[in-house]
């Protein structure tokens, strides 16, 4: 019997740090709500010890969040990134093991393994402060032909913009071997950031599939979710405008979807538009049909916002398979 199709993902291997706060706590720190904001190891230091809560702590990443949540749905997944010699690298490595990813971490003697404060507020919507440590060391000459050539699908996360080199070599190995490149956008101020290289890879076509959420789609185009649908359309083969409890619209072709939510009532958002894009790509990847795929997509997301952090229960993945034995096939 063959093996199904693995999906490489490339990216950030992050801790999550995990805080409930009101808002004036974000106000303090003049930080964007929604957005991501790249600080140093001791910021996120003397945040927790200005937080009125606990710290809970989960492997993170947004990247290694769609690759778990693939490796859940019994797909097969690769995590390439980089880690410190420290204790988070062995929780993020055990993260992956439990679900099955492949881990191709690349190790830095010097750098810590990086780590997020991710803060939820009581509308459940999280904020997040990055210290990407290990990560920034990522280079081109970390990934080689072993670790793509048997890809059907290479998935990068949208804060590797920043590292062009990598992000080149990538695309450059990805067509190399025939395999499909997806880009989740990340978060709006990547996109502000990074506008002028997006424009380059669409203009050359060197993404396959794009997924975005309703800030970053703005962000990117000025326009709203259905217009911004259509002008990514126009540059991917297949687009997405993840609209949250709105659910999200799609385009492949000439086919266009708005596929529903399923509303729940959310405790915290961390890693929903990760989790989103696990269901997602699994199922375009696995014989399901675009519609199906989006629904699988849906059913994760409202699982994993009535949790703290990105990593589903065991109860939550047995309904999501449960759910996925009724979905419709090519």
């Amino acid at each position: 019997m063959s093996q199904s199709p693995i999906t490489v993902g490339v990216g950030a291997a992050l801790m999550d740090l995990l805080l409930e706060e009101k808002d004036d706590f974000l106000n303090r720190m003049g930080a964007a709500k929604g957005g991501m904001t790249l600080v140093d190891a001791p910021a996120i230091q003397s945040a927790m010890q200005a937080a009125s809560a606990p710290v809970k702590s989960a492997p993170g990443g947004s990247a290694s969040n769609t690759l778990v949540g693939i490796g859940n749905l019994g797909g097969r997944a690769r995590m390439i990134g980089r880690v410190g010699k420290d204790d988070l690298a062995e929780h993020f490595r055990a993260g992956l093991g439990r679900a099955g990813v492949e881990d191709r971490l690349r190790v830095s003697d010097a750098a810590g393994t990086g780590h997020v404060l991710s803060v939820v507020t009581p509308d459940a919507q999280r904020t997040m402060f990055t210290f990407l440590g290990a990560s920034l060391e990522l280079c081109p000459a970390d990934i080689g032909d072993a670790d793509v050539s048997d890809a059907a699908l290479v998935h990068l996360e949208g804060y590797l913009l920043f590292n062009r080199p990598v992000v080149e070599r990538v695309l450059e190995l990805a067509r190399k071997h025939g395999a499909r490149v997806a880009l989740d956008m990340g978060s709006f101020q990547v996109v502000e950031a990074a506008r002028e290289y997006l424009d380059e890879l669409f203009a050359q076509r060197r993404i396959d599939i794009l997924m975005a959420n309703e800030d970053e789609a703005r962000a990117y185009t000025g326009l709203g979710d259905s217009e911004s649908l259509e002008i990514f359309a126009g540059k991917v083969d297949t687009a997405v405008v993840k609209r949250g409890k709105e659910g999200a619209l799609i385009a492949q072709g000439s086919s266009r979807l708005d596929v529903l939510a399923h509303v729940v009532d959310a405790l915290d958002t961390t890693g929903a538009g990760d989790l989103w894009a696990s269901g997602f790509l699994y199922g375009l990847n696995h014989g399901l049909t675009l519609e199906s795929s989006a629904n699988l997509a849906s059913k994760i997301g409202s699982e994993v916002v009535q949790i703290m952090g990105a990593v589903i229960p065991s109860e939550g993945w047995n309904r999501v398979h449960s759910y996925r034995e009724g979905l419709v096939r090519v």
